[in-house]
């Protein structure tokens, strides 16, 4: 008689929603870590949200501070958010999958209904009111996360079995990423499809069912990439580097020019040009190249310090955690903020096509920082269990 294979990342057996256990005077190894670095990535990112939005801001609204005070406000929101989730046991968000899962879908399905949907720049993706709107996208994110690692974590002896497991996982995936792609969103869907082979992976679903999955993944963002003009300009600009700053290269032209333009300390905070409307979005999918050229190379290299120590921290929270479903929490926000990261910042620097998406915790946008704040928590929350 066989067993079923249940290892995942881990060679030790996994409990399946066990309960917290009594808490203690310490919070663990990796809590205070994760709280001092989450805190640096949000003071500076409000630094440079102030810094890179005053321009436009004064432009188009006759107030400097616009953007600023805005992004205040979501910062409150967003600490309220980390501190709640960071002292809410981990192991209840089971019970409020499903909720969650419900809530988000009926969500990205407003979103694409004319008249109810906010849409801006061609892309139908807010909900809410012009001046206060969200992005269920940034929900899904953290629903789909919580669903996978929920169902891996109580079929954790039936994962060889692609009924009961991987095919609701799939199904889940297909609803979610095929209605935030309608927005249109592909940067946000390819974010989406990683957390959730990064969960698969450590849930111990195995290679043979997960390459072929891969590989049809990577057919589909290829096509989706190529398949409209805008799309498939910035992938061309990769292969063909942008000399002509009036051609379809104008944005990484911009954003390199004022990476290069900082040196090692950079021109001082608020005294950067390329604010001055000259790179677009400079307050959010660019606010890397502002960093880069009002605190130089110090700044850039304090930035993906942060974030590296940022997944370092929760690898080892991962590795560490009390139950399967803590190590699955821990795996799938680490590797959203980490490939968030790494994806935004490729497409500043013009290694990796320009993305839509967020630098995470520094960039201007509210429900981006609201809901990371609150993954953040979560992991926090992991973290505080973890003893060792």
């Amino acid at each position: 008689m066989t067993t079923r294979r249940t290892a995942g990342i881990h060679s030790r057996p996994r409990s399946v929603h066990k309960p917290a256990p009594s808490r203690s005077r310490s919070n663990g190894p990796f809590y205070v870590p994760l709280v001092g670095v989450v805190s640096a990535l949000v003071i500076l990112g409000t630094l440079m949200v102030l810094s890179s939005s005053t321009v436009l801001a004064m432009t188009t609204y006759g107030s400097a501070w616009y953007f600023f005070l805005r992004q205040l406000v979501w910062t409150f929101l967003g600490v309220l958010a980390f501190w709640y989730a960071s002292r809410f046991d981990y192991h209840r968000w089971s019970e409020l999958v499903k909720p969650i899962m419900y809530a988000t879908c009926a969500m990205l399905g407003l979103v694409l209904l004319p008249g109810v949907g906010i849409e801006a720049g061609g892309a139908r993706r807010w909900l809410g009111f012009d001046l206060w709107r969200f992005q269920p996208s940034e929900i899904a994110k953290l629903a789909l996360l919580l669903f996978i690692a929920d169902l891996l974590t109580r079929r954790a002896d039936e994962v060889d079995d692609k009924h009961r497991v991987l095919y609701p996982i799939l199904i889940a995936l297909a609803v979610v990423a095929g209605l935030v792609v309608l927005e249109p969103d592909l940067d946000s869907t390819v974010l989406i499809a990683l957390v959730a082979g990064a969960l698969m992976i450590a849930g111990g679903i195995r290679a043979r069912h997960l390459v072929p999955l891969a590989a049809l993944g990577t057919v589909v963002a290829a096509y989706l990439a190529i398949s409209e003009p805008y799309r498939r300009a910035r992938v061309m600009t990769l292969f063909d580097p942008p000399t002509d700053l009036a051609n379809k290269g104008y944005q990484i032209s911009q954003s390199l020019i004022a990476l290069g333009s900082g040196g090692i300390s950079g021109t001082g905070l608020g005294a950067g040009k390329s604010k001055w409307l000259f790179l677009p979005n400079a307050h959010t999918d660019f606010i890397f190249s502002v960093v880069g050229e009002e605190l130089g190379f110090i700044g850039t290299f304090l930035v993906l310090t942060l974030f590296v120590a940022l997944a370092f921290i929760g690898v080892r929270t991962a590795l560490n955690a009390p139950d399967r479903f803590g190590m699955l929490l821990a795996t799938g926000v680490t590797v959203w903020v980490s490939a968030q990261a790494a994806i935004n910042i490729g497409g500043v620097i013009g290694i990796l096509p320009v993305s839509g998406i967020t630098l995470p915790l520094i960039s201007f946008g509210g429900s981006s920082l609201v809901f990371t704040l609150a993954a953040m928590g979560i992991l926090a929350n992991v973290a505080r269990q973890t003893q060792r």
